[in-house]
């Protein structure tokens, strides 16, 4: 399996770029976390190292320090999304659309 996720600030219309972002997956009654990284200038990041084939998994968005930054209030400081993944060998992107008020995400491909 191969993770990558892609963040859009539909308040400013553009790619959220300096969010952090960290990959977990549940074991048993915990998260264990497996990567993290910021998003690229495009709003885009990639798990480095390959997470497990199958599972459930969370990504965490930090959209409060990146709203921060941007000097706008937020009502989501984190966002998280938690989603599993029942066959090997899938690429799985997970796009996120984000604004001080609401977000959105889905299965992207």
């Amino acid at each position: 399996m191969s993770l990558s996720t892609h963040v859009l600030d539909t308040h400013r219309g553009r790619p959220a770029a300096g969010i952090p972002v960290r990959l977990d997956q549940y074991e048993g009654d915990t998260w264990k976390s497996l990567a993290e990284g910021v998003t690229d200038d495009d709003g885009r990041w990639t798990a480095l190292q390959e997470p497990p084939e199958i599972g459930t998994f969370r990504l965490r968005f930090g959209t409060g320090p990146y709203f921060t930054s941007l000097g706008v209030a937020t009502f989501y400081p984190e966002v998280c999304v938690i989603f599993a993944v029942p066959d090997s060998g899938t690429r799985q992107h997970v796009p996120l659309l984000v604004s001080p008020y609401g977000y959105s995400t889905y299965r992207g491909s």
